[in-house]
């Protein structure tokens, strides 16, 4: 109950956050002219498309974490497995960064393997998505720099940014945990929680190398640029469904898809407020208005989110329907 409590609370402020990012990121537009494009200058079929490729996203994720799982533990059920993947992304829209811990618990559960192991794959998942991210941002740098660098000079502190690696306390904060962890080590390795560490270590480690064993390496590196390209796709089809972007470029729609990828980092609900700004931005840096910026991030963001709602609703109620049928 009191666990239950604080997830609650923990939910609210949260939203509170990221309700109030949106208004910050809205408040100077004109929401007539933004509830006009909404009811008319829309198509919603490619709208629809985007979602269709998410999902194709989510599937190939699946099929990817499956592929690290099965040399530490067993190959898994599709559906338990999609539908983990499902319920871990709606967690992660009711609290941040819970969706990976969640998903791990839900296969855990139905599968009968274990938990510890799951975190590992997915620390390794979250840090391969970190090197594409980072790699998408160069391939953006590369090919439109001129563009990015504007942007990022008008809309960040470079300078307070750098500050952080050249100021002496940033070392000498460094240096006091390094310190702390020499003194307590050999204290702390003589006690019972520093073993029950040792073995959750363990079994953690195996998850994350798992990668080195994988019987098909080829088909872990289609699946990881499948599952970017259809990224990019989310973003990009959403073009032709606005008047204002459907003459732009791909290129834009990279640019809009790296920079708005930025956005999600802010541990707020489907990156709500920041995402929608990067993206809006972006957006004003070929030429679209900020009104017609900001309906179109309001209407993508919110039908993949929808997206997200739905399917992860639909696998919280299925999963136990199927599962029940096979044991």
């Amino acid at each position: 109950m009191k666990k239950n409590i604080i997830n609650v609370i923990k939910f609210l402020i949260y939203l509170s956050i990221g309700g109030f990012l949106m208004w910050y990121v809205y408040r100077n537009y004109d929401m007539h002219q933004i509830q006009e494009t909404l009811k008319t200058g829309v198509n919603y079929w490619w709208i629809l498309l985007s979602m269709v490729a998410g999902l194709a996203s989510h599937f190939s994720r699946t099929l990817r974490w499956q592929m690290l799982i099965e040399p530490i533990e067993k190959k898994t059920r599709l559906s338990n497995t999609f539908f983990a993947v499902m319920v871990g992304y709606f967690a992660n829209l009711l609290i941040p960064r819970m969706g990976e811990i969640s998903r791990c618990g839900v296969l855990s559960r139905y599968e009968k393997i274990s938990v510890t192991r799951l975190i590992g794959t997915v620390v390794v998942e979250r840090l391969i998505d970190v090197i594409m991210l980072f790699l998408c941002l160069l391939l953006v740098l590369a090919i439109q720099f001129n563009i990015v660098s504007d942007f990022l000079v008008k809309n960040t502190d470079l300078t307070k940014f750098s500050n952080i690696f050249t100021s002496v306390w940033t070392y000498a904060f460094i240096a006091s945990l390094i310190l702390l962890f020499r003194i307590f080590k050999k204290r702390f390795a003589r006690t019972s929680p520093y073993m029950k560490l040792k073995g959750l270590w363990s079994k953690f480690a195996e998850g994350f190398f798992a990668v080195r064993n994988l019987k098909n390496k080829t088909l872990f590196i289609f699946h990881t640029l499948f599952i970017w390209c259809m990224y990019f796709l989310m973003i990009y089809v959403c073009f032709f469904g606005f008047e204002f972007t459907s003459q732009l470029s791909p290129l834009a729609g990279f640019a809009a898809f790296v920079l708005g990828s930025l956005g999600m980092v802010a541990p707020v609900q489907g990156g709500m407020g920041p995402w929608h700004f990067m993206v809006i931005a972006t957006l004003q840096m070929y030429g679209v208005s900020q009104n017609e910026g900001a309906a179109f991030a309001l209407v993508v963001w919110s039908a993949l989110n929808a997206m997200i709602v739905i399917t992860g609703i639909i696998s919280l109620i299925f999963l136990p329907i199927i599962n029940r049928k096979m044991a």
